[in-house]
């Protein structure tokens, strides 16, 4: 309870909350900059008087909303990289909202992968604003020290440092004696390692603000405060009208950057954008002896099991905690009416009972806190994603152009400097500058994605802010949404653990009996291990079915169907009946997607895509349909449409019992697509699978799901049919060398190193997005490429999972992609990019894990062929025979 705290000043500090101050050291008064009179539009006759007098522009090529941190760095990267009116418009004024209330933490660190070069880029950009700009950003560096207090946290540091290697940040490890030499106020009685970055630290999210607008305007970009936008109307031409009180203004492209405004912004023009507000609270103490004594600034501390951050401010400290989620608070108000008209600079009223418990772990591992006087409460709203993580990018609904958020920042401070260059390259050169795609604005649907489900997980995402993130976890407030097939509680009573897919339930794997059920979370091989292998057996000597339909699903009808898949994607557009693996490029060559495209008839096709890329992908399409003017109709299908995969030897006899279709190998060729009845249930089948066998993927009606199931079970019961999970579908594809998008194949990657040249046809007439690209790479010539490692791991694991650093001769030279055991070949397996010098089969690297680098030798692939493969040399070496060719 609060009471037992021992800190004085409670109540200035409450009242000062409840008046809506904020800490004058963190947020010191700067004088606000205004538009200058040289960047005023010209035109007389469309142009209206403005906010201080001043006149607004009437023409924007790229009109941002939301003065905040994120949106005044857009602004200024914009302008710097040479775009022409460039106009930001600011409700109130630049930073009202959630950056002037911030704590101002920068950290290089990040738990995901990519995420980590918008850190990387910020604070290089925080140590050169001041000399660009003139404005003192108050940046303070002084490093910082992530706290593990436990084995398994020490386990998690280990899982970061070797995804951290091939990374350009610096991070190391310390041991006990090593962050008590850094920050000699920690009780050490726990203290078992640390976690440094050097460069973290905290900068004034006020004075950043400024000094970002500030360059926006040496460059040419125009900002006006005191401008609401009252009206946003998209033009026939996919430009926009956004309107204000002093008039209209036409832009070519919008950005949503408003904060916890953004959600009504969204509002505006009918988009449902997934953000709620969340309370976070901090509270900073007045002078510590121990604190004032020192000559150099601690580091900042991140005690994760304590679940806050903790730093000096001046001579005092400032205390930020993550209270569990059953304490902290949403703004449930503003949920359910929106945000307050007239809020801006405004604080919510402190509750110190939430985050006791957090304050009393600080005391315990800062001990002079405990004697400390609070002198200012801060608990302002920041705005929250179901994930915690932003919705950065262009913005993709039903006949929408050019609408870009960039909103949702949790952390909008530390991701404010890489946010900006990000989404300044996107603009400018038509594609994103590296991949990203956790941060989509369109991974959340809108079939699924409801306020309440908004809200659950946003409770749960701050509530375990500072939980122990392990491989393959799952949670699982606010599941399962709408998004169930209608076999999920028939796999639920067989064990299934199921995995969540864009809004999907679909099996990982599955427990029987005497299997322990649900994930044991672990960074080795856990509970799943052994019935994974259990199912990748019943697929390679019978027969498994898997629950597939979380994929992306497309319908593309219309005259130029054809002249358009053939523009969008690399490979030869596919002949009525059959199928083709395609890929969408970049313009610089790089993989955006990965299409499974049938042609059902003519001017009509089918392509289907991964779960998690659904609306990624659909959003390119029809961005490239609009921007060529072909005459196409897109139908997103997802949701009408199931699909179960069944795969093994024995799939063929499980069908023909279902069935009066030819089944046979001559009868449905590898990669065909046909129209059938399975058990009277309407089938579109395609000879495919992900698992390297024989196989099929079988597309129905959703409310057909049940029925066909329980009729493939049936007639599969003397076959050994059985179910199966993507943990098992995964250890087969990597011993088939399947790549998978996300892993092996991103906009990071060009299809040439990733081993895709089979599906690339650079000799095809058409000029398809990216080809000039990949011309011209194959004569520079590649300098990595993509390899098969086995690697020597202990008896249980870890086995590599992506992104693990890979050494050779003391160098990082490269990292993993994806990687899993393999059950056939009884090996550990990873997918790794290397310097051609060592792509060579019989080449032995090195792969980090878990502190160990573990010894991998490039293998030539695939390690187990495919199942057509098999076949067909198996039907080749039986003519010979036949012909006397071969002596048996």
């Amino acid at each position: 309870m609060a009471s037992a705290i021992m800190l004085r000043g409670l109540g200035l500090a409450a009242a000062a909350a409840r008046a809506g101050s904020r800490p004058q050291s963190l947020f010191a008064a700067c004088k606000l900059h205004t538009t200058s009179s040289s960047s005023v539009a010209n035109s007389e006759d469309k142009a209206t008087s403005g906010p201080l007098g001043k006149r607004l522009k009437d023409q924007a090529e790229t009109l941002i909303i939301g003065g905040g941190c994120v949106g005044t760095s857009l602004a200024y990267h914009l302008a710097k990289a040479g775009q022409k009116d460039v106009v930001l418009l600011e409700k109130t004024e630049l930073t009202a909202g959630s950056t002037w209330h911030a704590a101002g933490l920068t950290t290089l660190f990040h738990p995901g992968i990519n995420v980590k070069n918008l850190h990387y880029y910020s604070i290089w950009l925080f140590n050169e604003l001041e000399k660009e700009t003139g404005q003192n950003v108050g940046f303070h560096s002084p490093g910082s020290i992530r706290i593990a207090s436990t084995p398994t946290r020490v386990d998690e540091f280990r899982y970061q440092m070797q995804r951290q290697g091939w990374n350009k940040a610096p991070q190391w490890l310390l041991t006990p004696e090593e962050v008590h030499e850094m920050h000699p106020l920690l009780n050490m009685d726990k203290v078992l390692m640390g976690l440094y970055n050097p460069g973290d630290g905290h900068i004034d999210p006020y004075t950043l603000t400024q000094a970002y607008a500030i360059g926006a305007r040496m460059y040419g970009a125009d900002i006006y405060q005191k401008t609401m936008v009252t009206g946003l109307a998209m033009r026939s031409d996919g430009s926009w009208n956004v309107d204000t009180p002093y008039g209209t203004i036409h832009a070519q492209r919008v950005v949503n950057a408003a904060g916890f405004w953004s959600h009504e912004l969204g509002l505006m023009t009918g988009f449902e954008l997934p953000l709620i507000p969340v309370h976070h609270q901090y509270v900073i103490t007045g002078p510590v002896p121990e604190v004032k004594s020192r000559t150099q600034e601690l580091p900042v501390i991140r005690d994760l099991d304590g679940s806050y951050y903790l730093r000096q401010e001046r001579d005092g400290i400032l205390i930020g905690p993550y209270e569990k989620e059953d304490r902290m608070e949403l703004q449930d108000h503003w949920i359910k009416d929106g945000v307050p008209p007239g809020f801006g600079k405004e604080l919510f009223e402190s509750d110190l009972d939430r985050i006791s418990d957090n304050l009393e772990a600080a005391m315990e591992m800062v001990p002079v806190f405990r004697d400390a006087e609070i002198s200012r409460i801060v608990c302002g709203p920041i705005m929250y994603t179901p994930d915690i993580l932003p919705l950065m990018g262009p913005y993709r609904a039903q006949g929408v152009q050019n609408y870009w958020c960039a909103a949702g920042f949790g952390y909008g401070v530390i991701h404010s400097g890489g946010a900006g260059k990000y989404l300044t390259d996107w603009i400018l050169n038509g594609e994103p500058p590296y991949d990203l795609i956790e941060l989509d604005p369109n991974r959340f649907g809108e079939t699924w994605c409801d306020r309440q489900f908004v809200a659950t997980k946003a409770r749960e995402s701050y509530g375990y802010n500072n939980a122990v993130g392990y491989p393959k976890e799952e949670r699982f407030a606010g599941r399962p949404t709408a998004r169930v097939s209608g076999i999920y509680q028939t796999l639920l009573d067989k064990g299934a653990d199921m995995g969540f897919h864009s809004g999907w339930e679909q099996p990982s794997w599955f427990a029987k009996e005497g299997d322990t059920h649900g994930y044991l979370p672990s960074f080795r091989r856990s509970n799943w291990f052994h019935p994974v292998g259990r199912e990748c057996e019943l697929v390679l000597s019978r027969a498994g079915v898997i629950d597939l339909t979380p994929f992306g699903k497309f319908e593309i009808k219309g005259p130029d169907s054809a002249k358009f898949l053939d523009h969008l994607c690399a490979n030869n557009v596919p002949k009525t009946g059959k199928t083709c693996i395609s890929h969408m490029l970049t313009p610089r060559g790089r993989v955006y997607a990965e299409l499974t495209i049938s042609k059902l008839g003519e001017d009509h096709f089918f392509a289907i895509t991964g779960s998690g890329s659904e609306f990624h992908d659909l959003r390119w399409m029809e961005d490239h349909a609009l921007k060529g003017g072909y005459d196409v109709t897109i139908s997103n299908i997802t949701d009408e449409v199931a699909c179960n995969g069944i795969a093994g030897p024995n799939s063929r006899d499980v069908l023909e019992k279902l069935t009066s279709g030819d089944l046979s190998e001559e009868g449905f060729k590898f990669l065909a697509v046909h129209d059938i009845s399975l058990g009277g249930v309407d089938v579109r089948a395609i000879r495919i699978s992900y698992t390297g066998e024989l196989g099929w993927e079988l597309y129905h009606a959703r409310e057909d799901t049940a029925r066909l199931y329980e009729a493939l079970m049936s007639a599969g019961q003397e076959f050994g049919l059985g179910d199966f999970g993507t943990y098992a579908m995964g250890s087969l594809r990597l011993e088939k060398g399947f790549r998978g998008w996300g892993a092996e194949m991103t906009v990071d990657n060009n299809p040439l190193e990733a081993g895709l040249d089979f599906f690339i046809k650079l000799n095809k007439p058409a000029d398809f997005i990216g080809k000039q690209a990949l011309q011209q790479l194959q004569q520079e010539g590649l300098t990595r490429k993509l390899v098969c490692l086995t690697v020597e791991v202990e008896e249980n694991g870890p086995d590599a999972e992506g992104n693990e650093t890979i050494w050779h001769q003391g160098k990082v030279v490269g990292n993993t992609t994806s990687g899993a055991y393999g059950y056939q070949i009884q090996k550990s397996i990873a997918y790794a990019y290397v310097p051609l010098h060592l792509a060579e089969p019989g080449t032995v690297v090195e792969v980090e894990l878990l502190g160990s680098r573990r010894s991998a030798t490039v293998q030539q692939e695939p390690l187990v062929q495919t199942e057509p493969v098999r076949t067909r040399l198996a039907r080749k070496k039986s003519a010979e025979t036949a012909r006397g060719n071969v002596t048996v």
